[in-house]
């Protein structure tokens, strides 16, 4: 299962934002059924290339990471990035140092 940017999840968000709470929540509860189904048939989750004893248990990892306080789980990554460079545009990229 891929978790990242998965349709019933974002389309669930969007009800959230529209103020519509009833559908959000029965959308997360049917992406979260689907995520369980795919637990219980040992299906790969983790996007992580890393192959630490944490590898697809996310709240140790996250408990790991949230206690050092040193960077984000690999999974974290791409969100994060998406995330900074749409702000960073919202400077023109003035984040970087002048000459």
């Amino acid at each position: 299962m891929k978790i990242d940017d998965h349709p019933i999840e974002i389309e669930a968000m969007a009800a959230f934002r529209r103020g519509d709470g009833a559908a959000g929540q029965k959308l997360q509860e049917k992406f979260l059924e689907e995520f369980r189904e795919s637990q219980k048939r040992g299906e790969n989750f983790c996007s992580c290339p890393f192959g630490c004893k944490y590898r697809g248990n996310c709240v140790e990892c996250v408990v790991v990471h949230r206690g050092h306080g040193d960077h984000l789980p690999y999974c974290m990554h791409d969100m994060l990035n998406r995330r900074l460079k749409a702000l960073s545009e919202l400077s023109e990229h003035t984040m970087m140092q002048k000459t």
